[in-house]
């Protein structure tokens, strides 16, 4: 019987490289295994309120006794840390698994916690954004949870197919104000999204009102055949730096209620 030909030296980087892919998939896997809901919020525009559509509906699912966690896999710009003003950064357990900081009874996970000054720029290319958002998934410890939030980078690129690749997400929730430009980048998005065969829950139209107006990006939702979850008003509370709206705005509540509502709805019959 003859010998079997030995590789060449590409040969066995790439036999290594793809070894280290599939240990990277059962490591996110099993990362994965004790989170119930995996919800991407998500935009083709950056500045529509990602982040604050992500953080507010986190923090009403724990006010109604759910357990959430968030993402923030926005390498570039992480902001959640900002918004919910988390300061003390992830501990390790016995394992070496980051233990994501919690407030508001809401567990984050951020690039935000790394950065040796808030603004410093991350300039990073694809491969070091993607291996990034990999380290995030599978080595941390989320515990069992309910409900895990991502808040994605804008855009139809590198780094949101990335997560949507790896997380397997159960489905999305698009933002968009109701301006037009602001709409047709969501309609991208959500083409994006469909092209990967995933679920797209349905749209939030956020700022709608005073000077962007009203009812671009239901219109738009219309259009796809996708619900409307929530509308979002253009009020001063949404910009307070000091705590999330929620907390301090009967209005802004009673929105976010409808959107909690509604994604409940919806994942009930996903069971």
């Amino acid at each position: 019987m003859a010998e079997p030909r030995k590789l060449t030296p590409a040969e066995e980087a790439r036999l290594a490289q793809v070894r280290e892919q599939f240990k990277q998939k059962q490591d996110i896997s099993k990362s994965l295994n004790s989170i119930k809901y995996r919800i991407g919020v998500y935009s083709g525009k950056g500045g529509v309120g990602k982040t604050t559509v992500t953080t507010n509906l986190a923090l009403i699912l724990a006010k109604h006794g759910k357990k959430v966690a968030i993402l923030d896999c926005d390498i570039d710009c992480p902001n959640v840390t900002r918004v919910l003003r988390i300061s003390n950064r992830p501990e390790s357990d016995a394992d070496g698994k980051m233990i994501p900081p919690e407030k508001y009874g809401v567990s984050v996970m951020s690039m935000g916690f790394f950065q040796e000054n808030e603004d410093e720029a991350i300039v990073w290319r694809g491969p070091m954004i993607h291996n990034a958002i990999n380290q995030f998934i599978s080595k941390t410890n989320w515990g069992d949870i309910d409900y895990l939030l991502c808040d994605l980078p804008p855009g139809t690129s590198d780094a949101p197919l990335t997560v949507m690749q790896t997380l397997n997400l159960d489905g999305f929730i698009v933002v968009s104000t109701p301006q037009e430009l602001a709409a047709l980048d969501a309609k991208r998005s959500i083409n994006m999204i469909k092209k990967l065969n995933l679920k797209v829950f349905g749209v939030v139209e956020n700022m709608t009102g005073g000077i962007f107006g009203t009812g671009g990006a239901k219109i738009m939702a219309d259009e796809l055949g996708l619900p409307t979850l929530t509308e979002i008003s253009l009020l001063s509370e949404y910009s307070d730096n000091n705590e999330p709206a929620i907390l301090n705005n009967k209005q802004c509540e009673k929105e976010f209620s409808i959107l909690m509502n509604n994604l409940e709805k919806i994942t009930s019959n996903m069971d």
